[in-house]
Formats: C-alpha cells, sequence, structure tokens
C-alpha cells in the first residue's frame, strides 16, 4: 500500500474523513464536528478508525484540511503537526487553485464551496451550478471558463427543521422524509411536506432564477451534501448526484498544490 492521502472536511455539523490512495477514495466517515475534542483525542479517533478499515496510520503521507470552523481547523492542524510530523495543507482562497475567484471579497469565500467548484467543472466542465445541502444549503456558480462566479446561501434542511421545533412549542422533531400528499391530515404530515416540498421548490426557484441570470443554456445542476438524494427525487432540476465531490475537490487541491512545490 502506497503513502495516503486524508482528507478531512469540517462542518459546522459533521467532520467527513475521507482516505484516498491516488485518485480512488478506499474509505470514508462522519463525525459530529467538535471544537472540545483535543488534537490527542481526535488522533485516537482517526487511527481508532483506521485500524478497524485495516489501514495503517503511518501511511497517512499527506493530510488537507478544508474547513469553516476555525477553532476546528487549528485543532486537526495541531494533530497532524504532533502525529504525523509534517503541515497539512489547509484550502483557501490563497492557494494556487488555478481558478479566478470573482467574489467581492475572495477570502470570504467557504472552503468547501472552492472544493465543490473545482471537482465540479473537473467533472463536468461550465457552466453549472453546484448545490451542496448541509448545514446551510448553497449554491455556487461557476463560469465556462472555469471561474467562481458567486451564489446563494440558504438555510440547510436540518437547520429550517430544528428552528421550527425550537421556536414553534405545539411542534416536536419529526423524520425527514416526505408523505404521501402535499395536504397533511395531521402535524407530523402536515411538517414534512412543508418543510421536505418546502426545501424542494426553495431548491428549484433558486436554480431557476440563477439560470435566468446567467443566460446559458446547458448549465449543469449537480448536489452534493447529507440529503443531496433525498432532494434530487423530487427536483425538476438537480441533473447530476456528487456525493463526494468535495473530497474529491481537495483532494485535486492537494495534487496541484504538492505537485508545485
Amino acid at each position: 500500500m502506497d503513502g495516503l492521502l486524508l482528507a478531512v472536511d469540517i462542518g459546522n455539523t459533521h467532520t467527513v474523513l475521507g482516505i484516498y490512495r491516488d485518485a480512488e477514495l478506499i474509505i470514508h466517515w462522519r463525525l459530529s464536528t467538535s471544537i472540545t475534542r483535543t488534537e490527542d483525542e481526535s488522533w485516537i479517533v482517526v487511527k481508532m478508525l483506521c485500524e478497524s478499515a485495516g489501514i495503517p496510520s503511518e501511511r497517512i503521507t499527506g493530510v488537507i484540511i478544508s474547513s469553516v470552523v476555525p477553532n476546528a481547523t487549528r485543532l486537526f492542524q495541531r494533530m497532524v503537526e504532533n502525529y504525523l510530523y509534517f503541515q497539512p495543507v489547509i484550502v483557501s482562497s490563497e492557494l494556487d487553485l488555478g481558478i479566478r475567484i470573482l467574489y467581492e471579497d475572495p477570502r470570504a469565500v467557504g472552503a468547501d464551496r472552492l472544493c465543490n467548484a473545482i471537482a465540479g467543472f473537473n467533472r463536468y466542465g461550465g457552466p453549472l451550478i453546484v448545490v451542496d445541502f448541509g448545514t446551510a444549503t448553497t449554491f455556487d456558480v461557476v463560469t465556462r471558463e472555469g471561474d467562481y462566479l458567486g451564489g446563494v446561501i440558504a438555510p440547510g434542511i436540518e437547520t429550517s427543521a430544528a428552528d421550527l421545533w425550537r421556536r414553534a412549542a405545539r411542534l416536536f422533531r419529526v423524520e425527514l422524509r416526505y408523505p404521501k400528499n402535499i395536504i397533511g391530515r395531521d402535524t407530523e404530515s402536515s411538517m414534512q411536506a412543508g418543510i421536505m416540498f418546502g426545501t424542494v421548490e426553495m431548491v428549484d426557484g433558486i436554480v431557476r432564477r440563477i439560470l435566468a441570470e446567467l443566460n446559458h443554456p446547458g448549465t449543469k445542476i449537480i448536489a452534493t451534501g447529507g440529503l443531496a438524494g433525498v432532494i434530487m427525487e423530487k427536483s425538476a432540476t438537480i441533473q447530476h448526484l456528487e456525493p463526494y465531490l468535495t473530497l474529491d475537490g481537495m483532494r485535486m487541491i492537494y495534487e496541484r498544490v504538492r505537485g508545485a512545490a
């Protein structure tokens, strides 16, 4: 087994770890994001996960981190320094990403959004829209030339649902699935209709507005993130499902940065 790349995608709610052998994602895990866990505890978790999959942790020869949680970024950076004895690559707009970032302040673009844009363009070309279903639902637009144009940030499905449950005294947590009918005949199905079909309509509506503004026939629509497959079932606009798009973008960035080193 040759050297392996550990990709660490730190979101507000979940942290996804992926192990790559060259361009192959050989295994991945989803953890709760924590800023109270120490670098020592984090290493124990990573090492145990690797060992349970038959992967010697000493085979990890590279690490790349994409994070929207600064405290967690520092935690994993120290973990890599203390236990693997090298510096990880940390995704930011300051790296040579091979794309132009047309945001007014490139530093304000989330690292995960940059990874999605790079992987999406590499796989499908442009123009394209990447819809990422996470703590927030983000829409990222890439031009025909591969430039990152900007996008939309909306509340995520679980975020919106949790806020509804928390603020409405007589409402309760429900399973995030589609009810049989849009007209709910009880509180549970009424909430599911609003949350699930409401998300579908929000996604399709925003995508259509972006398409109208872009005015580029042939724009590809890609979905990624935790509930992407569920929303794609009912969406009229999403064309492709890429569950590991962010991790793939991280791998591509790592190869570019380390190849130029």
